[in-house]
């Protein structure tokens, strides 16, 4: 079992950064692809990130390419989420997820282990 602790959240202006952490515990993240998405009120959730296990490739959803950033630490058993240049349509609770096997990064049902998530608010 994995478990996933989201932090780093908050409040932040339009046109601030933030950067959330994902911390692993039960078992070493080495071995598992990481993936972040996010659920806005009222809306499904989606694709944001995802890292290979090496973090030797990363994916981004088009629309944020540019202005986020994945990265890893195995070492630290902890994957991070560079969010610069923040706009309120960016408020949702971010998530991260691991899995083991290869799939579709930006599908959430290829995963097999989620953390609960962290809130993010851009006001204007």
């Amino acid at each position: 079992q994995v478990q996933l602790v989201e932090s780093g959240g908050g409040l932040v202006q339009a046109g601030g950064s933030l950067r959330l952490s994902c911390a692993a515990s039960g078992r070493t993240l080495s071995s598992y692809a990481m993936g972040w998405f996010r659920q806005a009120p009222g809306k499904e959730r989606e694709f944001v990130a995802g890292i290979r296990w090496s973090g030797s490739d990363t994916y981004y959803a088009d629309s944020l390419k540019g202005r986020f950033t994945i990265s890893r630490e195995n070492g630290k058993n902890t994957v991070y989420l560079h969010m610069n240049s923040l706009k309120p349509e960016d408020t949702a609770v971010y998530y991260c997820a691991a899995r083991r096997s290869y799939g579709d990064y930006t599908d959430t049902t290829t995963y097999d282990y989620r953390g609960q998530g962290t809130q993010v608010t851009v006001s204007s």
